[in-house]
């Protein structure tokens, strides 16, 4: 597999966000702004880059049986280390307004799926490029979704006031704002996708494995 490729699915091609729909949780609740979501963001491709590693690393060695459990403390572990690195060093709002989030990056599913569907069947540099790719695209969405609520709702980016005195949108701040931001990101994402399908004189049609037909998610017992 193409080392490069395989980086760069995570940033556009398999977005965890736009793509997958993985992670809604976090990117929901810690989108509110530019700076939560960034840190956020790379809290969680550390975990999923280590996680990656440290799984592809012993994957011989891991009864079949037991993997999940395995993987859930492999990846407990690096989401303890990244939680004791940001509460000594991030500042102390920052850790406040992240609050339970970081500790459920345990369970987060991209981090947990990515473990699963590529760490576990793949070598150490493709794993570990994985994590950082899927990292980065999940930090990239993210960023961008809290960029957006914070200017939209306060004027502010990073919060730095780029419009003063803006009387804001408040719906911004909550959850039905961040689901509707969400939502413009993947109507723009399908939009670009179907027009470049007619500029290349074709259908668009979405991926076969990523519809209800081939998913049954809702049969699991």
């Amino acid at each position: 597999m193409n080392a490069l490729k395989t980086f760069l699915n995570g940033l556009w091609k398999e977005n965890p966000v736009l793509v997958l729909l993985l992670g809604m949780c976090p990117t929901l609740a810690t989108s509110s702004s530019a700076k939560n979501a960034i840190f956020m963001g790379l809290a969680t491709t550390c975990v999923l880059a280590g996680s990656n590693l440290v799984v592809s690393l012993f994957k011989k060695f891991i009864p079949g049986k037991v993997r999940i459990p395995c993987f859930i403390v492999i990846i407990a572990t690096f989401v303890t280390i990244v939680q004791f690195l940001m509460d000594a060093y991030a500042p102390e709002a920052l850790v406040k307004a992240l609050g339970i989030y970081l500790p459920l990056i345990t369970v987060n599913c991209i981090v947990l799926g990515r473990a699963e569907a590529f760490a576990s069947k793949h070598g150490l540099f493709l794993s570990l490029l994985d994590g950082l790719g899927m990292g980065l695209g999940f930090t990239l969405v993210l960023t961008m979704l809290g960029a957006v609520r914070e200017f939209i709702a306060s004027g502010t980016l990073f919060e730095l006031t780029v419009i003063p005195n803006w009387q804001g949108f408040a719906l911004l701040r909550f959850a039905p704002g961040a689901f509707l931001v969400l939502g413009c990101f993947l109507a723009i994402r399908n939009a670009m996708k179907i027009r470049a399908a007619q500029k290349a004189g074709r259908r668009y049609e979405p991926p076969a494995d990523l519809n209800c037909a081939t998913c049954h998610i809702c049969k699991i017992r």
